[in-house]
């Protein structure tokens, strides 16, 4: 089974390639699914087909799903947000106000994450392909699962040993503010939820994700800026797509663009090394539809080549003895931060946060410096002195997904 997720700036082409991959897909034999998490939806409109909140089929070993995530947002959240709005109305605050309150920002998009993972591991499909929203938001939607997890990993025993102390000093008026058993599990489920999502997408032997583009400056810089995140966070990045690419002609309209676009082209081959990359010329009229979807996905992966299968790539985190590699493609030293809190690493690239837990062999290690050598950081470990706790190193420091860490340092030229 195979899930791939395309997603680039908006405007690139990103809806139409994931429907011709999952036409051709579909074509060559497999049960293929192409399910759109974009609020934006446009999948409907690039098959030419009515698609509706379940999968919907379009043709021959074709369905297509854009996710309505009402019913996960009743069965994940409802209950949490029953219990807030009850907290937040003690507080004094109106129904209306306290309701609007209890929905954070993004809570669609992690459900929409929710649906692709029920319909991955639902048995029915041999291909899942996902028609994301446009980068910034898939970021966002892709991190979700951890910055969340890592709340819920230590709130849900914090809230479950802190109820039991307090409920029974407290009176009947304030028992109701906390959290009861039915909240709490409502937490863990959100918690196991979200777990299996980032395994699922994060499972290079599954899940990849391909980058489209145009043959631009602006564009290409974001995808390179993606490209990068999306190592940090330890998602596959198997394929390029580049879209709208001008042939030469004899108009100098037409030669001044052409060769414009072949700058951008050399620099993306450069940026993505490594990474397998089409290109897809400028066609004459807007492919809609399966037929033309199709003639689309000929270009870009020819007449033989499956356009789901796994690409092999170097993983985005490896473990060699002692020395734990991150990749941080494009990334510059100057841009990047280390620190250690307990048994996790903390690392920033660009701005861009993730918390990464140590495998068990490094716990008791303490770091001993760090390295960016192409595109990877190495980060190295030593045997911890003595009496030294299993958290303990020269640059660590307290810190969460949302604050900034003291004892951060930059990787310079060599160690860090």
């Amino acid at each position: 089974m195979r899930v791939v997720l395309f997603t680039g700036k908006g405007g690139v082409g990103k809806t139409t390639s994931a429907a011709a991959t999952a036409v051709r897909a579909a074509e060559r034999g497999n049960t293929t699914l192409v399910v759109s998490t974009d609020p934006a939806h446009s999948l409907a409109d690039a098959l030419d087909v009515p698609v509706g909140p379940e999968p919907t089929p379009v043709t021959d070993g074709l369905w297509a799903q854009q996710v309505d995530t009402q019913a996960r947002y009743e069965r994940y959240w409802g209950t949490l947000r029953n219990y807030l709005t009850a907290v937040l109305r003690h507080g004094g605050l109106s129904g209306v106000a306290a309701e609007e309150l209890v929905v954070p920002p993004g809570l669609d998009d992690l459900f929409a994450l929710f649906a692709v993972h029920e319909e991955a591991r639902s048995g029915r499909w041999d291909t899942v392909v996902v028609d994301c929203a446009p980068t910034a938001e898939t970021l966002r939607l892709l991190t979700l699962p951890d910055v969340l997890g890592w709340y819920t990993d230590r709130l849900a025993p914090l809230h479950r040993r802190l109820s039991g102390m307090a409920r029974p000093v407290l009176g009947r008026e304030l028992q109701m503010l906390i959290p009861d058993d039915g909240v709490l599990d409502a937490v863990l489920r959100l918690q196991g939820a979200l777990a299996d999502v980032r395994n699922l997408l994060t499972d290079s032997l599954t899940s990849t994700v391909r980058l489209v583009l145009t043959p631009e400056a602006v564009v290409l810089a974001e995808a390179r800026r993606t490209f990068t995140a999306l190592a940090l966070h330890g998602f596959v990045v198997d394929g390029v797509v580049v879209n709208r690419v001008i042939p030469d002609g004899d108009d100098p309209w037409r030669a001044g663009w052409a060769a414009a676009q072949r700058e951008r082209l050399a620099e993306a081959e450069e940026s993505f090394v490594g990474v397998p990359l089409r290109t897809v010329p400028y066609l004459p009229v807007e492919p809609v539809g399966t037929e033309a979807l199709a003639a689309l996905a000929f270009e870009l992966y020819g007449a033989d080549t499956d356009p789901v299968a796994a690409v092999p790539v170097e993983p985005p985190l490896r473990l060699d003895g002692t020395v734990l590699s991150v990749a941080v493609p494009l990334a510059d030293r100057s841009e990047i931060a280390l620190s250690r809190v307990a048994d996790e690493l903390i690392l920033t690239v660009a701005g861009r946060r993730r918390l990464l837990a140590l495998p068990e062999v490094l716990r008791r290690r303490s770091v001993a410096g760090a390295t960016l050598q192409d595109g990877r950081l190495e980060v190295r470990f030593a045997a911890a002195q003595a009496g030294a706790s299993a958290g303990s190193s020269a640059g660590s420091s307290a810190g969460s997904p949302a604050g900034s860490s003291a004892g951060s340092s930059a990787v310079g030229g060599g160690d860090a």
